[in-house]
């Protein structure tokens, strides 16, 4: 008789599992809790210890690791030596292997987590299994997977208890993948610990990064490339664990977009609406209401607000949607840290309300406040930096006589947060009211030269560049992008400051009676 062996924490299924590879004709053996769930469905199942005639010992850490285990997953039924080794030793070949592992990604994330109990929840005989069996993978299937499960049962059914080569490659392949991703992330913890200790570099000689499939997508950035949406794991809020409400599905532009709109909007305390198309915010807006918050992002630029996507970081309610119907605008994306239902209801009005896809992030996620690490490929390698997130808030060094009056205090602050997630040049001109919302009013990005992005700025904002102010992702290299901004009617300006024309850069504000802020910080984004 065909033998399996059984041993998961992930129990969705296992029972029902169980019972089918006893209809195909196998044995089972398993251990604790999964023998327990098995046998209370009523299928009869072996105790490992049993089988291996060793207790488990030492709090579980010892159960599997055992030549009779490991040598009949291992052994090579085409091998006569091999076969005649089992025969000695009392070792039963095991034919299929289904094992997944100790939650250890989800036990770091636990709040006031001790350190003994992640240590306690990094998986050594599951991951030990796993490899064997994936190792040996043309005679013993590995299933690592729950959905895999009827797929098991159906080709067993169809193929007398066996199964096709091509498939146990497929699930060695998963196997891998799987205990690949759960070491990178015991790797990443572990190293997270070093990079804290006195004289440690902040990056090892090796980096491991590995991510969970959520979806195939229709295409990348564009149809003739191919494309898939990844997880690191976790439960914590992010746009990777969002739950779409309604829409159309996610294309690989929609999530860039989403996830840069997202990161704006959580930025600030206070509420606050982003609008994004290609990756730049072309509006943005904090008030005491979302409806204002919205109506104030949408008049910075609302032609280029056509078909993008909004993020806010308050609950998005019906009112709020309602507005966004009203305004006319058609937008890809709705991303929130809550979604009401009516709200969806009210996107129903809309002409293309259908089809907008509307992401309930479950919860606000940790942007602006964490400092992760950011990966990019390049040709050979990839990069990886800490995230920008500075250790202290940007300074407000007075450069001007003349110090920014409190509302343009205000607006300077704002506009300086909307800078760091433009793409560089970035030139961001914002005004604030007197009930102290802020909103942006003409955006430049991405330009080869700081003067062009401040015209393109300038050219947006029209008529209300007089009494804006204006925020610069790095030093004014010349003065002649501060004029162009000058020239339109800025009255302030926050910039990093640094350059060798800084004194040449101040004296044009002087001139001019603008008030400067050197906020000490540069924030490119390339």
């Amino acid at each position: 008789m065909r033998r399996a062996l059984l041993s998961v924490t992930d129990k969705q299924g296992i029972s029902e599992f169980a019972e089918g590879l006893v209809n195909a004709g196998f044995s089972l053996l398993s251990t604790g809790g999964t023998r327990r769930e098995i046998a209370a469905g009523g299928v009869e199942v072996q105790e490992v210890a049993d089988y291996t005639g060793f207790p488990e010992m030492m709090d579980g850490r010892v159960k599997t690791l055992h030549p009779k285990v490991h040598g009949g997953l291992l052994a090579r039924r085409e091998d006569d030596a091999h076969v005649a080794a089992m025969g000695e030793h009392g070792i039963d070949a095991i034919d299929l292997l289904c094992v997944n592992l100790y939650r250890f990604r989800e036990t770091v994330q636990k709040p006031g987590i001790g350190r003994q109990e992640i240590v306690e929840n990094i998986d050594i005989g599951g991951p030990a299994m796993i490899r064997s069996a994936a190792k040996n993978h043309q005679s013993v299937a590995v299933v690592v997977d729950p959905g895999d499960y009827p797929e098991v049962l159906r080709l067993l059914q169809e193929h007398d208890g066996t199964l096709p080569q091509a498939f146990l490659r497929k699930l060695a392949a998963k196997a891998y993948a799987h205990t690949a991703a759960y070491d990178a992330a015991i790797a990443q913890w572990f190293e997270d610990e070093r990079a804290d200790m006195d004289g440690e570099p902040r990056f090892a000689e090796s980096f491991a990064s590995a991510g969970n499939k959520l979806a195939d997508l229709r295409y990348g950035e564009n149809p003739h490339q191919q494309a898939a949406f990844y997880s690191y794991g976790g439960s914590a809020p992010s746009l990777a664990g969002a739950a779409q409400l309604n829409g159309k599905a996610l294309s690989y532009n929609n999530i860039l977009d989403a996830d840069a709109a997202m990161k704006l909007a959580f930025e600030f305390d206070h509420t606050s609406c982003v609008l994004v198309k290609h990756n730049n915010p072309c509006g943005t807006a904090v008030a005491d209401e979302l409806p204002r918050a919205f109506e104030l992002a949408l008049s910075g630029d609302p032609v280029s607000a056509f078909g993008g996507i909004l993020a806010t970081n308050r609950t998005f309610d019906a009112t709020t949607a309602r507005a966004v119907v009203e305004s006319g605008t058609f937008l890809e994306v709705v991303v929130a840290p809550a979604v009401e239902a009516d709200a969806v209801a009210e996107l129903q009005k809309a002409k293309w309300g259908a089809s907008v896809r509307v992401l309930d992030l479950g919860g606000a996620p940790l942007i602006g406040h964490e400092a992760g690490l950011v990966e990019r490929q390049v040709s050979g390698g990839f990069l990886l930096q800490t995230a920008d997130v500075p250790p202290a808030p940007p300074a407000r060094e007075i450069a001007t006589t003349r110090a920014p009056s409190e509302g343009e205090a205000v607006a300077l602050a704002f506009a300086w947060t909307v800078c760091k997630h433009v793409k560089s040049n970035a030139i961001v001109l914002a005004r604030s009211s007197e009930d102290g919302a802020c909103f942006t009013v003409g955006i430049g990005a991405g330009q080869m030269s700081r003067v062009d992005s401040a015209k393109i700025a300038v050219d947006k904002a029209g008529d209300r560049t007089k009494g804006c102010v204006v925020a610069s992702d790095a030093f004014f290299p010349f003065a002649d992008g501060l004029l162009v901004c000058a020239d339109a009617g800025a009255t302030a300006v926050a910039q990093p400051g640094g350059s060798k024309r800084d004194a040449e850069i101040v004296a044009v504000a002087e001139e001019r009676g603008m008030a400067m802020w050197m906020t000490g910080q540069r924030h490119f984004r390339h």
